[in-house]
């Protein structure tokens, strides 16, 4: 069986161009699961959906992404992740590219139900790389290129697809999506070449049973952990929109470009700050008590943000408020992985992000529902912020008081 003293052999140029695609990768997953959104205002009409078949069409991708990454995640770390990585991102190019030819509701919920089959190897197998390939000095940039592109494909997404949509139409959005995510199997085929196995039931190293991975209290505190960082990071993707245009006044194209400057801030914010944490490494900081004290920053951050936003007085106020939550974002997103790699390492990486991001997103689905029922039933936004707000701030104390100490857990 392979294992992870081959790592010498590994040439750095040939892990730069891994980690290279595998953020295209998440890239194009941000912006292939988005399409449906940006289709949304003529897709909804020509197919005859009510709002709430078109809702439960969203939805659905989630109700399969989330458990889906329990699975992947066990299989990450049994089988060449590799491979298992291809096979994904062709589940979900085709996913994407067959919604075009799609005629009624029924045919919308089987693709978006591939399509969270597929999208959920993003994850769990990007962090399985990571972990065997990517030397801790260079883990925070290896997450800070996954955190930019988590950032960068909404607003790329929405861009492109919001062209498409007015020069040719809703189905050239999914045709040209698709195609676009399978011609990234090319490069991957080339650039895993030294790295995969000849066969796909060979994993990198022995792995960790998942049921000893269920026992330890630290991937559960750690799965809280991604929670409450989702929570608002999906609340203000989801909500922001609405509320701008339908209780600040807002028009679409003001919303717009107030919406997508947070987004590219969280982008940038997520290069920087893993750059920053490498060099810090490298200079002998203690890479576990750093990430510990970044990831509460970047939900305090993230925290006020929100609230700042629903009590924000004028576009300015508001631009600055978006633009940090963007900044706390784009910390939590290359940081949240890169503790889960430590807890890992790896033989157990796969299996642990798996079920920390299982866990993690299920705040895209409860969420939503939860802020729905506060807007209709109070009347307004303002609960919805503070619940929030208050649970993004839990977070904070969370990664300072709850979450143990970080090792790798076959250390234990």
């Amino acid at each position: 069986m392979a294992s992870i003293a081959r790592d010498a052999a590994k040439p750095p140029r040939a892990v730069f161009w891994l980690v290279v695609l595998i953020g295209l990768s998440v890239l194009l997953n941000y912006v292939d699961r988005g399409a449906i959104g940006v289709a949304a205002p003529l897709m909804k009409s020509e197919l005859g959906l009510s709002a709430t078949g078109f809702g439960v069409a969203v939805s659905a991708f989630f109700w399969v992404y989330a458990p889906m990454n329990l699975a992947v995640g066990w299989l990450c770390d049994r089988f060449c992740v590799y491979r298992i990585f291809a096979a994904g991102v062709a589940i979900w190019a085709l996913s994407t590219f067959l919604t075009g030819f799609i005629g009624g509701i029924a045919m919308l919920l089987v693709f978006r139900l591939f399509l969270g089959l597929g999208e959920a190897i993003a994850f769990p197998g990007s962090s399985k790389i990571f972990a065997a390939e990517v030397p801790a000095a260079h883990r925070g940039m290896a997450n800070a290129v996954v955190g930019a592109a988590l950032a960068f494909g909404p607003a790329v997404g929405t861009l492109a697809g919001g062209v498409i949509l007015g020069l040719a139409g809703w189905r050239e959005i999914f045709w040209i999506f698709g195609a676009v995510t399978l011609l990234w199997l090319i490069p991957w085929h080339f650039a895993s070449r030294p790295f995969r196995s000849e066969s796909l039931t060979q994993a990198i190293v022995a792995p960790i049973p998942i049921r000893r991975l269920l026992r330890i209290p630290a991937l559960w505190l750690m799965s809280a952990a991604h929670f409450m960082s989702n929570y608002g990071f999906y609340f203000l993707l989801a909500w922001l929109p609405l509320f701008l245009v339908e209780t600040r006044g807002y028009s679409i194209a003001e919303m717009t470009v107030l919406a997508s400057t947070g987004l590219v801030a969280q982008g940038f914010s997520a290069l920087i700050s893993g750059r920053i944490s490498d060099i810090l490494v490298v200079r002998g900081v203690n890479e576990a008590t750093l990430r510990r004290w970044i990831m509460a920053l970047g939900q305090l951050m993230l925290g006020l943000s929100i609230g700042g936003v629903f009590l924000a007085d004028g576009a300015d106020v508001l631009l600055f408020w978006l633009v940090l939550g963007g900044i706390g974002t784009g910390v939590v997103s290359v940081n949240i992985f890169a503790v889960a790699q430590m807890f890992g390492g790896p033989k157990a990486t796969g299996g642990w992000v798996g079920v920390q991001n299982t866990l993690g997103n299920t705040a895209g689905i409860v969420g939503p529902v939860i802020t729905g029922l506060i807007i209709d039933r109070l009347g307004g936004y303002e609960w919805a912020f503070i619940v929030a707000a208050g649970v993004t701030l839990l977070g904070a104390f969370w990664w300072l008081f709850v979450v143990p100490p970080i090792r790798e857990v076959s250390q234990e």
